[in-house]
C-alpha cells in the first residue's frame, strides 16, 4: 500500500511538468483564439468606419447626378416664376 502510494505520487510529480505544459499550451491557444477573434472584430469595425468615411466612384457619380437634377429642377421653377413676373 505504501509502495503504491509512493509510486502514484512519483508518477504524479513526474507528470506534473508535462501536464502543466499542456494546461499552459491550452491556455495560450485559447487566449490566442480570443485575441485573434477580437483582432478580426476590430478590423471589421475599422473597415466599416473607413467605408463610412470614404466614397466610391459610383456613389460620387450618383450624388453628382442627383445634385444636377435638383439644380435643373430649381432652374425650371425659377424660369416659370420669371415668366409670371416674379423673382426667383
Amino acid at each position: 500500500m505504501i509502495r503504491s502510494r509512493t509510486l502514484a505520487l512519483a508518477l504524479l510529480l513526474g507528470a506534473a511538468p508535462l501536464l502543466s505544459g499542456c494546461v499552459v499550451g491550452a491556455a495560450v491557444g485559447a487566449t490566442g483564439a480570443v485575441m485573434g477573434g477580437a483582432a478580426k472584430a476590430t478590423g471589421a469595425v475599422i473597415g466599416a468606419g473607413v467605408d463610412a468615411v470614404t466614397t466610391s466612384d459610383e456613389e460620387t457619380r450618383a450624388r453628382r447626378e442627383r445634385e444636377q437634377r435638383e439644380w435643373e429642377r430649381e432652374q425650371r421653377r425659377c424660369d416659370q416664376h420669371q415668366r409670371r413676373g416674379r423673382d426667383c
